[in-house]
């Protein structure tokens, strides 16, 4: 990517996995997941330190530990020496997840490629998966045998063949009702308000969670990336639609109905541009990529004439990079009404970061310095520093990386309790 100021470009990586801190009210948590989470965030800690971090007895932690390692969960290992040590004897003994207590996938669906992965319960990576996906809309029953296919090929690169997953966890876009595990509607599915939770446990034959594709972006930068360490922020994606992950209190914020932060479906222009859900005036309807090849249809004189929806995308940015007015004038106002988007993030929420992602991000004119500047304009307070803004820059398997952090949430209540 092109020298972006202000906009920086991480994707840092610690050891281990998961919120570095304790979500407030984690108390609530037994003994054993609290050290269980506490050793799998650090990656490999000593038992004094772990006492240390989590505030409970140094008999306590002992004890918990001699349990968690009789059941398989975790193990010692050996720590690194600390400086000044003079390096004689034994290594200092740590603990850490033993990775074969557990297994679980994670699932992206989408309508243009779908993507999993297995994660063993320390969060590594043991295999993947990439499969193409029809562009058009389709049935429940044939999104499950998407899914289905999925698992399989990810659990055969990972040398698990027809090994049962701990925890399996879906994402898609749309609206998604978490706690009770429906699709009210996704941009791709024939149908909506489909119990996908209760008929994809049935399907796999295993516990299974679904959430909204950009929940699962928030919860990947959450458990592997820039996230673990904050306090709070936003994920703001920019695929064929726009959709936004929020993390309150290091926890994912899922709303009080359980539906999510729909930031896509936000008005920006009372009865404007007609948008994929059905209403009119939706941010999604001026930034996605559909709103983007709607201008460029017209902007590239097509007429009537059929051209794919991605090479009609790189002819209008081919063409803004080469000085066509038109062209520009199109990812121009595209990125005017994303600053006014993430200027309400800042204004409602008031963030310690906001991340850019999504596959539209290559298009840099919707992060230009042109577009953080109409934000700070619309956000400015006297006395408050601008809201950093970064670009998210994994791949496309980040998605199922962060539907497989679900499923490792959802594996820790089941295995550790």
């Amino acid at each position: 990517m092109p020298d972006t100021g202000p906009i920086q470009n991480r994707t840092a990586q610690s050891p281990g996995c998961g919120p570095l801190f304790p979500t407030p009210g984690s108390n609530v948590k037994s003994t054993r997941q609290q050290l269980f989470e506490a050793v799998r965030a650090a990656g490999a800690i000593s038992r004094v330190d772990l006492s240390r971090q989590t505030g409970f007895s140094p008999a306590t932690v002992t004890q918990t530990a001699a349990d968690l390692i009789a059941t398989g969960l975790i193990e010692e290992t050996d720590l690194p020496r600390r400086e000044g040590d003079g390096g004689r004897g034994r290594p200092p003994v740590g603990l850490k997840i033993r990775p074969c207590a557990g297994m679980v996938v994670g699932v992206k669906i989408s309508d243009r490629s779908n993507s999993a992965v297995v994660l063993d319960l320390a969060g590594q990576l043991l295999g993947s998966a990439t499969l193409p996906a029809p562009p058009t809309a389709r049935s429940t029953e044939e999104i499950l045998t998407e899914a289905e296919g999925l698992v399989q090929a990810a659990l055969q690169d990972a040398g698990r063949i027809g090994a049962r997953p701990d925890a399996i966890a879906l994402g898609l876009p749309g609206m998604v009702d978490f706690d009770l595990g429906r699709v009210l509607w996704c941009p791709f599915m024939e149908d909506s308000d489909i119990p996908l939770r209760d008929l994809l446990t049935a399907r796999l034959g295993a516990p299974v969670r679904i959430d909204n594709d950009a929940n699962l972006l928030a919860l990947a930068e959450l458990w592997f990336g820039e996230g673990r360490g904050l306090d709070n922020f936003a994920v703001v994606s920019i695929e064929h639609g726009v959709g936004m992950g929020l993390v309150i209190n290091h926890r994912l914020h899922r709303g009080g109905m359980g539906h999510g932060m729909e930031i896509g479906h936000t008005k920006v222009q009372l009865d404007g541009a007609l948008c994929r859900c059905g209403q009119r005036g939706c941010l999604e309807a001026y930034v996605a990529d559909y709103a983007l090849v709607r201008e460029a249809h017209t902007a590239l004189n097509l007429g009537h004439q059929s051209t794919c929806a991605d090479d009609m995308l790189e002819t209008l940015y081919r063409q803004a990079k080469e000085g066509n007015a038109l062209a520009r004038t199109i990812f121009s106002r595209a990125g005017r009404y994303l600053a006014v988007g993430l200027a309400n993030v800042v204004t409602l929420f008031d963030p310690a970061l906001i991340l850019l992602s999504g596959d539209r991000l290559r298009y840099d004119f919707l992060y230009a310095e042109e577009v953080l500047s109409e934000t700070r304009a619309l956000t400015h307070r006297p006395g408050r520093p601008p809201t950093p803004v970064e670009i998210h820059a994994w791949g496309d398997l980040v998605w199922a990386r962060g539907a497989g952090a679900l499923a490792l949430e959802f594996a820790t209540e089941t295995l550790v309790g």
